[in-house]
């Protein structure tokens, strides 16, 4: 697919079919996807989980308001903030954030390339979610993807488009 396409495409989906992915796709989102978006300093202190296990999904739904519908698989996307802070001190802590953001937008236009849904969830229980996945100390959830089959895809939202200047020569 054509990156062009991919970008204007994509919707966040919050309605999946009852369909599981297989965990090959999943590791190829986080492998082939998100470990490959760019990343402040090369410092590459993002961590990812996969959940695809029904009972865990659950309990990740229970602490996380943001999470509609039931997506076959949530990859958790976090950052070893101690590293992060060590690396680059406050700018380290800003660029961390900023990672995370840039392999999520990697493993949502994948996912859609591959057919699948997604949607970039920030509404959970940050340190709820740590202590139910087991999380090293300093590695923080920052963001969810819901993954799965659409069972229907949104309409585009309209979209705004303020440029502040342009300094062309």
């Amino acid at each position: 697919m054509e990156v062009w396409r991919a970008i204007r495409e994509r919707r966040s989906v919050r309605s999946f079919r009852p369909e599981r992915i297989s965990l090959d796709t999943l590791l190829r989102l986080v492998e082939e996807a998100a470990v490959w978006a760019p990343s402040g300093g090369n410092a590459q202190t993002w961590r990812f989980v996969i959940i695809d296990d029904p009972i865990l999904l659950r309990k990740v739904r229970m602490i996380s308001p943001g999470l509609l519908g039931e997506p076959a698989a949530v990859i958790v996307c976090c950052q070893d903030m101690k590293e992060a802070t060590r690396r680059g001190a406050e700018l380290g802590e800003t660029l961390a954030l900023l990672d995370t953001g840039m392999a999520a937008q990697n493993i949502m236009l994948a996912a859609h390339e591959l057919g699948l849904g997604t949607c970039a969830v920030a509404s959970f229980h940050h340190t709820g979610l740590q202590a139910l996945l087991g999380l090293p100390d300093g590695v923080e959830p920052h963001l969810l993807v819901t993954v799965g089959v659409p069972d229907s895809l949104p309409s585009p939202p309209n979209r705004r488009l303020d440029i502040c200047g342009i300094n062309h020569g």
